[in-house]
């Protein structure tokens, strides 16, 4: 894995598709109408040349956990089975980057769950990247990657009758 590396090392405050943010704050209203704020670390989504271009106003981000994490909510990811079917790429929803193990930033394999995506200012998005320098961004070809499932999860077409099993 060394010739194609997952991560690099970012220092400057601007924002591309791919960047890791830890504790991004999102206000949404619970289930009795109260408004909350959680922070959650997230994977910036939007295109980078909009971003680069200032194209945007509102950044698409999506909200990542450690595998183990997720585990301890979903007991599918518990198993041997929904791993490897995480791994490759049998699940819409989410999607698995492996982990980082440059010395400053190290992480365990994390999943991202598309069905969570959501949108933030660019503004305040802009500031709290810059009070993360260094921080981790995805590499090609796996932003790429990234980007393909994200597709894929938004592309899919349910059929009122499928083909039966042979």
């Amino acid at each position: 894995m060394s010739d194609y590396p997952w991560y690099g090392l970012i220092e400057t405050e601007e924002i591309q598709q791919g960047d890791l943010l830890f504790g991004c704050p999102f206000d949404q209203v619970d289930e009795l109408g109260q408004p909350r704020r959680k922070d959650f670390d997230v994977v910036v989504l939007s295109q980078s040349c909009d971003l680069v271009n200032d194209k945007l106003e509102m950044v698409q981000v999506c909200p990542f956990w450690e595998l183990e994490s997720l585990a301890q909510r979903v007991e599918y990811f518990r198993g041997k089975r929904g791993r490897e079917e995480l791994r490759r790429g049998n699940l819409p929803g989410y999607h698995l980057l492996y982990r980082c193990t440059l010395a400053e930033k190290q992480t365990d394999l994390l999943v991202i769950d598309f069905r969570m995506q959501f949108a933030v200012r660019f503004v305040p998005l802009k500031s709290l990247a810059k009070g993360q320098t260094p921080r981790l961004r995805l590499l090609p070809p796996y932003r790429e990657h990234l980007a393909q499932a994200l597709a894929r999860f938004y592309m899919r077409v349910g059929l009122p009758i499928d083909i039966p099993a042979f």
